[in-house]
């Protein structure tokens, strides 16, 4: 009921969209048909792209059911969008319908959302796990996917205000509506997560297995920062995220933490 996707953050100085997306040797583009690392080698079930404008803006986003490689409107708009700050993503489906609210990244406010991996047997904790998001965001769920459910858990437990502490009170909490209801591994997530200004990046699963997820260095200069699910083939060195890991991407120096699924404290 999850997926196995593909996908990258940026933020640096402003550039077209398609110089992540479509021109490097191993593009999102090129990914979305011969995935080297991925749990599928084609990603064809629908995208998104989310990005950041002007300042104060909530971000705009475009979503397709279209296979990437053979969209017309994302090599148009990527060619003609120029952002500082913006996510892409490419979806397998394991589950869920092939439609546009299905499709990452998923947006509320200021925050945009993007999930590769899985919760396990989804449907079997789908009702426990919906119904511990808090009423007033309950109504923006528009799709079926565990990878929104899991976004939307994590704006209930505080992703605005300490987005690490939510992203892990989220994965604890998931893991143990999993435990009682006899599920092995509840969740398989590399996460990237952003205000528009910061971006948090998450490598975690119940299994210690986590699918990939690697960290870029300096391209054109010390504020060019990329995460993605494979190396895009650009010039420069990739480092890759450890498991049960943080990165959070910010002017300066980035930081790398420990990252502790622990359940939320109750009542």
């Amino acid at each position: 009921m999850g997926v196995v996707c593909r996908w990258l953050a940026y933020s640096g100085p402003p550039i077209r969209l398609a110089e992540v997306v479509y021109s490097p040797v191993h593009s999102l583009i090129d990914q979305s048909l011969h995935s080297r690392l991925g749990e599928e080698t084609t990603n064809g079930d629908g995208f998104g792209v989310g990005w950041y404008g002007a300042a104060g803006e909530a971000p705009g986003v475009f979503h397709s059911v279209e296979p990437a490689w053979n969209d017309r409107n994302l090599r148009e708009l990527s060619t003609h969008i120029t952002s500082g700050h913006f996510f892409a993503h490419i979806r397998a489906a394991t589950g869920t319908a092939v439609q546009k609210t299905n499709c990452h990244p998923f947006r509320h406010g200021r925050w945009l959302w993007m999930h590769n991996g899985v919760i396990g047997d989804f449907a079997r904790l789908k009702r426990e796990l919906v119904l511990a998001v808090d009423p007033s965001l309950f109504s923006s769920i528009e799709g079926q996917t565990d990878s929104e459910v899991l976004f939307f858990l994590a704006l209930t437990f505080g992703l605005e205000d300490d987005p690490v502490g939510a992203v892990e009170r989220a994965a604890g909490f998931v893991e143990e509506v999993g435990a009682r209801h006899g599920v092995q591994h509840p969740i398989q997530m590399t996460v990237g997560t952003t205000d528009g200004e910061r971006i948090w990046a998450f490598r975690y699963s119940s299994e210690g297995r986590s699918r990939s997820l690697f960290t870029s260095g300096e391209r054109r200069g010390d504020e060019t920062r990329l995460v993605v699910s494979e190396p895009l083939g650009l010039p420069g060195e990739w480092s890759e995220v450890g498991e049960a890991t943080c990165v959070v991407v910010r002017p300066g120096e980035d930081e790398v933490r420990d990252f502790t699924p622990r359940a939320p404290v109750s009542g």
